[in-house]
């Protein structure tokens, strides 16, 4: 239990956890145990996402694996270990029972933090794949393309190299239109590899400005906003943008990794409905 199977014609969803940002998993259990009989592969836990402490990783694998019985993804980053350190957590991974990563840089820490907190990254992504795949684990990346700044050619060109270091299966920033889904399955249908689209639903027009705005990597597309803006009912709005991407999904790619912002893990319920 664990690996993920990408045979052909089969569409994986998996659902991106945040950990608690403090010592007590119950209420972030509870919430997951609520959707795991919802249509979806695995669990894919966040290590420290946006370059801020949270609970282990490994520990909210091990805990979500036990309590709901579903498989769960352990991110793993190069930002916060060592190479002692980050073959320990892929034997430790490999000890409690998670076979599959996802292997990241790590988002960059804020410079009003950079007194207290290092950047280690004794090795780049590239080793990071190796050293997991090496660990036998089933291991995945990310496609960050920044369309803020129109970098789609690099990240194509890293994700090809990331296959050649053993990469298995890649997953998305956020997309949020036909257009952009249509160009990303273009640009990466070469690497050979599995893709798996991001999605993450909107909830207000203040948080869709904020992640077009603020959030490298996120390009939300003018209609979006301009309709998340005149909406009566912002979070409906988003739940059906985020249920359209997902049939976009279907239709172009090899999965979805869906990421309820804020802990609302229960919009899943509509977003997943009949999927």
């Amino acid at each position: 239990m664990g690996i993920i199977d990408f045979s052909d014609k089969r569409f994986n969803i998996f659902i991106e956890v945040v950990p608690p940002a403090g010592p007590e998993a119950g209420p972030l259990l509870k919430r997951l145990k609520d959707v795991a009989d919802l249509p979806f592969a695995a669990f894919s836990v966040a290590t420290n996402p946006v370059a801020k402490p949270r609970m282990s990783a490994m520990a909210v694998c091990s805990k979500t694996r036990q309590e709901t019985g579903k498989p769960a993804i352990l991110h793993c980053t190069t930002r916060d270990h060592n190479r002692l350190s980050l073959q320990g957590e892929l034997w430790g991974a490999q000890g409690l029972g998670i076979q599959t990563v996802l292997v990241a840089t790590g988002d960059i820490v804020a410079l009003e933090h950079r007194r207290i907190t290092t950047t280690v990254r004794d090795t780049d992504v590239f080793g990071l794949v190796k050293m997991a795949r090496d660990a036998g684990l089933q291991t995945g990346v990310v496609i960050d393309p920044h369309p803020e700044s129109d970098g789609l050619e690099t990240a194509i060109r890293r994700l090809k190299q990331k296959v050649q270091a053993g990469a298995q299966f890649a997953v998305t920033q956020p997309i949020y239109d036909i257009q952009a889904a249509d160009i990303m399955a273009r640009e990466t249908h070469s690497a050979g590899i599995p893709i798996i689209m991001g999605i993450l639903p909107l909830r207000t027009a203040r948080h869709a400005d904020f992640l077009h705005q603020k959030v490298a990597g996120i390009a939300i597309p003018g209609p979006l906003l301009n309709q998340m803006h005149q909406a009566e009912d912002a979070l409906g709005a988003g739940i059906q943008n985020a249920r359209e991407m997902l049939q976009g999904a279907r239709e172009r790619f090899a999965g979805a990794c869906i990421m309820p912002p804020f802990d609302h893990y229960e919009v899943l319920h509509n977003i997943l409905k009949g999927a």
